[in-house]
């Protein structure tokens, strides 16, 4: 059982490694913007603190999700729509095992993503952190990739092959904006804000800004939100899951 896993996470990582593009967008896209606007204007001050280090917690939010409902939502809509979801259920392999690779491999971008941004904060956006802020930033980030694999994969489980890709960037790059992710939400329009506390990323962005003491409201708050979020999204999976089971088993 354990080799299963095992092998799972291994050729996932490996397929991943191997589709340029998933790759290169995936790990790009956050540097650049943070090239753009963390360096750019990393001096001025939002939330307490300077902009190269309010944006590497939000962009580094920005990046886990991209990598965590992308590495879900496209991929399995293309390996299902491609039949290998079906031929995996008729091996003895155990279901929970591809979806164990799956969030390994997320996770795994996810981490490459927070530590490209903190090297590129450190070595040329002036950014100072203690390594206990660093540390909590980097479990934050990484760990809650869980809430958005859950989101791609209710994607994933219900979007076609074709239009997978669309329906995440309609979902990722809108939600991203209004949480506050790109520009500091305290820029945003008074109604954009209200919005923002009904998101997903808001919440978890909020969570990393609390580390480096630039966030709002209290941690449990965000940390519930996260959960039920959670857990809807993968109650929207399993429907999806049992769609799939009963157009091939009736």
């Amino acid at each position: 059982m354990i080799r299963s896993y095992g092998k799972e996470i291994r050729y996932e990582l490996l397929k991943a490694v191997r589709l340029p593009a998933y790759t290169i967008p995936t790990l790009l896209f956050p540097i650049f913007f943070y090239l753009f606007f963390g360096i750019a204007f990393g001096a001025k001050q939002v939330g307490g603190v300077t902009m190269a280090k309010y944006l590497i917690a939000t962009y580094g939010a920005f990046g886990v999700i991209g990598a965590s409902l992308f590495g879900f939502g496209v991929l399995i809509a293309v390996e299902r729509g491609q039949g290998w979801l079906e031929a995996k259920r008729t091996t003895p392999m155990p279901i929970a095992a591809y979806f164990t690779g799956k969030l390994a491999m997320a996770m795994l971008f996810s981490a490459t993503i927070v530590l490209l941004l903190f090297t590129m904060g450190i070595a040329f956006g002036g950014v100072s952190i203690t390594f206990g802020q660093a540390a909590s930033l980097f479990t934050i980030l990484v760990t809650g990739s869980i809430t958005f694999c859950a989101f791609g994969l209710a994607v994933g489980n219900w979007a076609g092959p074709n239009s997978a890709a669309a329906i995440c960037n309609l979902l990722y790059l809108p939600m991203s904006f209004l949480s506050g992710l790109w520009v500091p939400l305290a820029m945003l329009p008074k109604p954009v804000q209200q919005i923002a506390l009904f998101l997903p990323p808001y919440h978890f962005s909020q969570l990393a800004l609390n580390v480096i003491g630039a966030g709002r409201g209290a941690a449990w708050g965000h940390v519930g939100a996260m959960a039920i979020a959670t857990v809807l999204f993968l109650a929207i999976a399993y429907a999806g899951y049992r769609r799939d089971e009963g157009k091939m088993y009736g």
